[in-house]
């Protein structure tokens, strides 16, 4: 079973999408591979995708995160929402079918009220200039903590949604 048996890909990317125009987060669904299932680009700001251009940044630093929240929120069948090495808040809610756990749904790409990019980390793993680091961290867009718990909620419904109409068709 996969993600494309509860939910058609066009209904992902509905997700994907109204994650991003809600609350500005980069939506994304991933399988239990960590690869995304769709190609909905909706970027929070301009620095993750620099990061995710260099072989290291999306290596070192999107995809660690990914991976390590993923497993956490495999295990604990819990919302994780943690930040990533660039200092991005991430939101990542496990999908499960009964015991089979088929991927991930989140967001990610927003500082958190007190939070600040760490261009040294990315200018370091990413292997990027310094100065284009810091040109691209300017202005980072910034989620309130209320928002942060909204945008959590809605992709936990969004989740519980899908699941509830794949069990009714049942």
């Amino acid at each position: 079973m996969e993600l494309t048996d509860i939910c058609p890909l066009s209904g992902w990317e509905t997700v994907e999408n109204e994650i991003f125009e809600k609350f500005n987060f980069q939506g994304s669904v991933f399988n239990p591979e960590g690869i995304r299932i769709t190609q909905v680009k909706n970027w929070s700001n301009g620095l993750c995708p620099a990061i995710k251009a260099t072989e290291k940044g999306q290596s070192y630093i999107c995809s660690v995160a990914h991976m390590n929240m993923t497993a956490i929120a495999k295990n604990t069948r819990k919302t994780i929402v943690e930040e990533c090495d660039a200092g991005f808040a991430k939101i990542v809610v496990p999908i499960y079918v009964e015991d089979r756990f088929l991927g991930v749904a989140g967001g990610c790409g927003l500082l958190t009220e007190d939070g600040e990019a760490d261009t040294f980390a990315v200018t370091k793993i990413a292997g990027m200039e310094a100065d284009r680091v810091e040109d691209l961290a300017v202005d980072l867009p910034v989620i309130s903590a209320g928002d942060l718990k909204a945008a959590k909620g809605f992709i936990e419904d969004q989740v519980a949604r899908i699941l509830d109409n794949y069990k009714k068709q049942g």
